[in-house]
């Protein structure tokens, strides 16, 4: 069994907790499942990014990859009741959550499979 205390366990349970909570708050918002389900992938659009390199698409990936913006626009949306501003911004941020929680980290310019997870 995994140390539960070693960074990477910790950066899971981190991602589980996130996700939990991002899931959550959505049901509370109301809004509809299936946009959840048809929005969910979209940050992993800044793939394509690699097409243009290794350090081009790192940056884009980890641009995206972030929970900055997903609690940026729920918090934006919560702050001018905005739901649809909150609904993004949960579904971006559960993204970010469960890609940590199955152990997909930042990148590293020099190679896609090197991620801070591996890292740690």
């Amino acid at each position: 069994m995994r140390d539960p205390t070693r960074p990477s366990v910790l950066l899971r349970l981190d991602g589980l907790a996130v996700a939990a909570v991002a899931i959550l708050l959505y049901r509370e918002l109301g809004a509809a499942w299936w946009i959840f389900a048809a929005g969910f992938l979209a940050p992993d659009l800044a793939i394509v990014a690699y097409l243009a390199g290794p350090r081009v698409g790192a940056a884009a990936y980890n641009a995206v990859h972030t929970y900055l913006w997903g609690f940026a626009l729920f918090g934006l949306g919560l702050l001018g009741s905005h739901a649809s501003l909150m609904t993004v911004g949960l579904i971006w941020a559960t993204h970010v959550a469960v890609d940590r929680l199955v152990g997909f980290g930042l990148k590293y310019p020099d190679g896609f499979r090197r991620t801070h997870l591996q890292q740690v």
